[in-house]
């Protein structure tokens, strides 16, 4: 039903956010016409303040409320992060962006020890590239001035105040839709084109993914609790269409494919790579392959960039760089292809993982957990990777959907510095739910396996280091669950034996964690608390039935053979000598510092030959893929995957 609430052809100028009864007043009468929410929310408390600014500034600045709610979403799912600014310096629930004052750059893969390319049979790539400075800013990272200069709101207000931040977006919504020669419609069909350009994007495709977006949010309504308490609530209009005609009259740039591996459902542009040979007989930045007709896919590694959008784009580009396949903007859910699926490239520090992976890079920071990453980012990734899960054929679960945390050392003295991005503040539970695969129950009261499952934004473990050595980080929701050596907080952390340092509550240090998602086999159990097998051992995590962290699962697991006292753990899965042809100098295969002692358990993600992707030279002529006889399982070992050998172990399905 179209109509209008307001004067179409009134024109919100420069003013102060209004503080007074009368626009509360007025939001309340318009709620029926503005798509706005349930009459269950309409009081005035501290619980829906957040509600009320939403109304406020749809009435004032004539933009209907669903619409605003709906932008917002997409930008924080409606979180202020306590007026912290993203990776991208965007600010409050409508992410308004100030990269000046609070954008960072730093250098990715020159961090650590570790080898991105992680072949023993080539000498080790340690980039020195610096990134590059930041070009000029462009207008996506700067909407917040523009939003101090249209309502008058001193740009720290805009930053701090929520309300203030909500009418900073609303009047952005205004100024656009009135830039397209659009009336200030209350009809939400009619903003398509205001939507896609609040986006940032320069180009159509990317624009019109996120419009697109915002409008499934419209359709399908939301409603959650914010990180500081506020219930919000999106009804929902499964009927509504919109006017996408008015993308052609925004102005934007058609975006080039150039063949782009992208599902259509998102924004997608290629920015190669380079294969070039330099130096003394050296090459870079990949390796070209034929995948998946030599070697299964069977791995997609999610890393974050340690850097901003231009400069990582800038350092991918240099073939003395390493490089991986795709990149995702955060602000927009831009993606930029660098390496076709069939080559491979060098990202996650095992030759092995690398030759059967893809690997994304997602614009953000591991140690800044306020630097926070955009719903337009999470949802344009699942999207990557429900295309590329169908196209390769790989199960949709964390032992085939890896962080870059879990890939891992390939031998004992590369374990210390393997790197541990993205990190505990990375939302695994939401983004599987936006793969459609959420995590949940699949077992019965005594099963066997368990799947770790914290809720994330009250789960909020203690993390130290991300600014200075041994002090706390802000406090912030996380994934991750911390791992005893009894069942008692006090008891003394769980050890990793291949880091060779003691355990921590580092935000870098991996040893006594686990991660959403990731399964286990169960130990033992002792009041609330939970023990599994980890690194060996039996670790402990605290798990209340009125607060879980973990949930009764189903899967195989792998436990030594009869008569083994132990057996080895392997970083890589590879061929045994006699499967090398002449030509290919053979790999050895060593194992880790760790075993699986007789008794333990733990659950298997799948189970592979021993493959080697021969290549260390530019032309590809001597390139081979060796496969040999001996059967690998992958399995969940710590809070990285591991692998034993088939004719090592027994594998069972635990009680259910």
């Amino acid at each position: 039903m179209r109509g209008s609430a307001t004067d179409p052809t009134s024109t919100p100028g420069p003013r102060r956010l209004r503080r007074t009864a009368v626009p509360l007043a007025s939001a309340a009468l318009l709620l029926p016409l503005l798509g706005a929410t349930p009459a269950h929310t309409a009081t005035d408390s501290s619980a829906n303040r957040l509600q009320h600014a939403f109304a406020t500034a749809a009435a004032d600045y004539h933009v209907p409320q669903s619409v605003l709610l709906a932008v917002s979403y997409l930008q924080s799912r409606w979180d202020r992060h306590g007026g912290a600014p993203s990776v991208t310096g965007g600010y409050g629930p409508m992410h308004l962006t100030d990269a000046p004052t609070a954008l960072a750059t730093a250098e990715h893969f020159a961090e650590g020890t570790e080898d991105a390319r992680g072949d023993t049979a080539r000498a080790a790539l340690h980039p020195d590239a610096e990134a590059p400075a930041e070009s000029a800013v462009p207008a996506r990272l700067k909407t917040l001035p523009k939003a101090a200069e249209l309502t008058g709101v001193p740009a720290d207000e805009l930053r701090t105040d929520p309300a203030a931040n909500v009418a900073g977006g609303a009047a952005l919504l205004a100024a656009a839709q009135k830039e397209l020669g659009e009336p200030l419609s209350a009809d939400p069909a009619d903003w398509y084109g205001a939507v896609a350009r609040f986006s940032g994007a320069d180009d159509t495709a990317t624009a019109a993914a996120y419009a697109d977006d915002v409008y499934d949010v419209l359709r399908t309504g939301e409603e959650r609790t914010t990180d500081d308490g506020q219930l919000v609530t999106l009804a929902a209009q499964p009927r509504l269409t919109a006017d996408t005609a008015q993308l052609k009259r925004a102005g934007l740039r058609t975006l080039p494919t150039d063949g782009t591996e992208c599902p259509r459902s998102v924004s997608c542009e290629s920015v190669p790579a380079p294969y070039a040979e330099f130096g003394d007989n050296d090459y870079g930045n990949h390796d070209l392959g034929d995948r998946p007709a030599s070697q299964r896919i069977k791995y997609i590694v999610i890393h974050d960039t340690e850097g901003a959008w231009d400069g990582v784009l800038k350092l991918i580009q240099d073939p003395t760089y390493v490089s991986w396949n795709y990149t995702i903007r955060s602000t927009d859910g831009l993606i930029a292809q660098h390496v076709k699926a069939k080559d491979v490239a060098w990202h996650a520090g095992n030759w092995d993982v690398n030759a059967r992976s893809v690997g994304i890079e997602h614009e953000g920071f591991l140690a800044q957990p306020d630097a926070w990453y955009t719903e337009a980012m999470y949802r344009a990734s699942a999207r990557l990777v429900r295309y590329l899960a169908r196209t390769y054929g790989i199960p949709l679960d964390r032992q085939h959907i890896l962080g870059h945390d879990n890939v891992p050392g390939p031998t004992t003295s590369t374990i210390p510095g393997m790197h541990t991005d993205p990190g505990p503040y990375w939302d695994w539970r939401h983004y599987f739910q936006l793969l459609g695969h959420p995590f949940r129950r699949t077992g019965g009261k005594h099963a066997g396996v368990v799947t770790v499952l914290p809720d994330y934004a009250s789960n909020r473990p203690v993390y130290t280091g991300c600014t200075t050595k041994g002090e706390p980080c802000t406090a912030h929701g996380s994934g991750e669950v911390r791992l005893y050596t009894d069942h008692d907080v006090t008891a003394p952390l769980i050890k990793d034996i291949g880091l060779k340092t003691d355990p921590t509550d580092g935000v870098n240090d991996l040893s006594s964690r686990v991660s959403t998602g990731q399964q286990y086999a169960v130990a033992d159990r002792w009041g609330d608390w939970t023990a599994i097998w980890y690194l060996g051992q039996k670790a402990w995590f605290h798990d209340p039935r009125e607060e879980p962290a973990a949930v009764p699962a189903t899967g195989f697991v792998v436990t030594p053979r009869d008569g083994l006292a132990s057996v080895p753990v392997y970083g890589r899965a590879y061929p045994e000598k006699e499967a090398y042809p002449a030509e290919v100098p053979a790999q050895s295969v060593v194992p880790l510092p760790y075993t699986i002692p007789a008794g333990q358990k733990y659950v298997a993600g799948d189970v592979m030959p021993g493959e080697y992707y021969y290549a260390v030279t530019f032309t590809t002529d001597s390139h081979r893929v060796v496969v040999g006889k001996d059967l690998y399982y992958e399995i969940q070992y710590g809070h990285r995957v591991a692998f034993v050998r088939a004719a090592d172990v027994t594998l069972e399905l635990p009680a259910r």
